[in-house]
C-alpha cells in the first residue's frame, strides 16, 4: 500500500510540474509575440477601411390591418381547400 501511495504522489508531482511548465511556456510565448509585434505594428499599421455611406431608402408607412391582396389570396386558398375537401 505504501508503494501505491508513493506512486500517486510521484504522479501528482509530475502532473503539477508539467502543468507549470506548459503555463510558463505559453506565458513566455505570449510575451515574446507581443514584444515582436509591437515594433512591427508601428511600422506597418493596419489600413483603415473607408466606410461607404449608402442612401437610406424610405420604407412605406405600415398600413393598418391586412392588405386587400393578402385577404384575396387567403380567401381564394380557403375556397379552393373547401372545394377539394368536401364531405
Amino acid at each position: 500500500m505504501e508503494a501505491l501511495d508513493q506512486l500517486f504522489i510521484e504522479a501528482g508531482t509530475l502532473m503539477l510540474a508539467g502543468m507549470v511548465f506548459v503555463f510558463a511556456f505559453l506565458g513566455l510565448l505570449v510575451v515574446i509575440i507581443n514584444a515582436v509585434l509591437t515594433p512591427l505594428a508601428s511600422k506597418f499599421p493596419d489600413p483603415v477601411a473607408q466606410s461607404v455611406t449608402r442612401p437610406t431608402l424610405k420604407k412605406p408607412a405600415p398600413q393598418q390591418g391586412v392588405s386587400p391582396t393578402v385577404v384575396a389570396a387567403i380567401s381564394a386558398a380557403v375556397s379552393q381547400y373547401r372545394q377539394k375537401h368536401k364531405e
